[in-house]
């Protein structure tokens, strides 16, 4: 294996979602200057489904007309629009059309569009490219892949955005006195009374703190050209890629050896395949695919594994993630944000030295990343007075609560991938099928319940008012 292939999956691998995640953490700048405001993330939440359109098209070619689309020149122009299109945003994201009798950012929406659509599309086009490489080199594309939401959130911690502080606001009222007195008010405790000269009444004014957030340190201009710029390496990193003939040489094995054993000449395989230990790896991934076509409910499971697990990484909890954390303060919302996303890679760096194919212990993993999710929710649910709130130990444990689920769930995602890939290329493409299904199936169900039903509730850290 060489170091400088891994550097260029890794690479590669940060391209498949760095576009949409660095719009995602660049919103609480974007909202206070866009007109839809707060509206936006509920706008952008349809448009990044309705990109799906890219791997359906794309699925739907390989089922009815497999070999007619090559991933290699899609992935070329899914690189090469989104790296146009940050760098389109980087000028045009303020800009605003008068539309239906108001302002609205109609460019900002079609740039997210086709940003959306190279993120959903690399799925189904990444993945099956993987599979021309080694396995080990597939757990070094989802390390890429999770540093494609922590390189984003680092450059935003470093712009500010979001951060928020607390400031006193003076607020004033004006107030008639009731004919049965004498031109005097009873004036609550924390409010001030002054006459006002000319009027029978009295003006009221009290004091109370307000979230606002900070200026940042650069501006959204500054932070979509860097977000370019690693689409930019992305897109060079692919071209390297494909142009070394010794893994695409190594890799072509691998590929003829399944084929061959597809078509049950398994006495070939032996003399197909490498040397050494590799031999015995092969066989072992040999014997797996030789179970799985015995048990398709095997297969069946994983797919659900998959669609389930991205359901929640991908389209449930993200979009929870500031009603269960800001209760807890700002401190708490930020490390939750950035250790999670720091969680991702490290679970699939974790993963190249103790892997396991084991589906039960998987399942297990499972069940305990959801514990944690479930967690999560419920402090969601809670806002804007969860448990704990307003003591320590309850940011330790929802930031805690955050990483872990982060990382059990990335860790069940590399594995799952890896199992597939051992199988056959193809399993590979309907896994990312599987990835894009349920993240849609995820974002659609939380849509209404956020923003139809608004059943989650914002916590204002500067006027909490929670019983104890």
């Amino acid at each position: 294996m060489s170091l400088l292939t891994h550097l260029l999956v890794c690479t590669f691998g940060i391209g498949s979602w760095v576009a949409i995640n660095g719009l995602w953490v660049e919103l609480p700048l974007l909202v206070t200057e866009l007109p839809e405001s707060w509206y936006l993330p509920s706008y952008l939440t349809v448009i990044i489904q309705l990109a799906n359109v890219g791997p359906l098209f794309v699925t739907l070619l390989h089922r009815f007309r497999p070999g007619c689309l090559s991933e290699v020149p899609v992935i070329f122009t899914v690189l090469s629009v989104g790296t146009v299109a940050c760098i389109l945003f980087a000028f045009l994201w303020n800009v605003t059309s008068w539309v239906l009798g108001g302002h609205h950012s109609i460019t900002f929406m079609v740039l997210t569009f086709f940003l959306a659509l190279v993120d959903c599309t690399s799925s189904v086009t990444f993945l099956p490219f993987m599979s021309l490489l080694s396995t080990h080199y597939l757990t070094t594309f989802f390390v890429g892949e999770g540093l494609s939401g922590f390189l984003p959130a680092l450059v935003a911690l470093a712009q500010g955005s979001g951060l928020t502080t607390c400031i006193n606001v003076t607020e004033t009222s004006y107030t008639t006195p009731s004919p049965n007195t004498t031109g005097t008010t009873d004036i609550t405790q924390g409010y001030n009374s002054t006459p006002v000269p000319g009027l029978s009444g009295t003006e009221l004014s009290s004091v109370r703190l307000q979230s606002r957030y900070l200026p940042a340190n650069f501006s959204p201009l500054v932070f979509f050209l860097l977000l370019s710029f690693m689409m930019a390496c992305c897109l060079v990193s692919f071209f390297f890629l494909q142009r070394r003939p010794r893994h695409w040489k190594i890799s072509t094995e691998d590929l003829l050896t399944s084929q061959i054993t597809l078509y049950s000449l398994r006495s070939l395989k032996e003399d197909l395949g490498p040397p050494g230990p590799v031999d015995s790896s092969k066989s072992q991934g040999h014997l797996q695919e030789k179970k799985a076509r015995h048990y398709p409910a095997q297969l069946i499971f994983i797919y659900i594994l998959v669609a389930f697990v991205n359901a929640l990484t991908n389209g449930v909890l993200p979009s929870v993630q500031t009603y269960s954390c800001l209760s807890y303060g700002p401190v708490a919302y930020h490390l939750s944000a950035t250790l999670s996303s720091m969680a991702n890679p490290l679970a699939c760096f974790f993963s190249m030295f103790l892997p396991t194919r084991s589906l039960p212990f998987l399942a297990v993993l499972t069940v305990l990343g959801t514990g944690f999710g479930a967690y999560n929710m419920a402090m969601a649910v809670m806002s804007p007075c969860p448990l704990m709130q307003g003591h320590w130990s309850g940011e330790v444990l929802i930031v805690a609560s955050w990483v872990l689920f982060s990382g059990c769930l990335s860790y069940v995602k590399v594995m799952l991938g890896v199992i597939l890939r051992d199988r056959s290329r193809s399993a590979l493409l309907w896994c990312g099928a599987a990835v894009q299904l349920g993240s849609l199936l995820g974002a659609l169900l939380m849509f209404p319940l956020v923003n139809v039903w608004q059943l989650f509730s914002s916590a204002d850290f500067c006027n909490l008012q929670c019983s104890t």
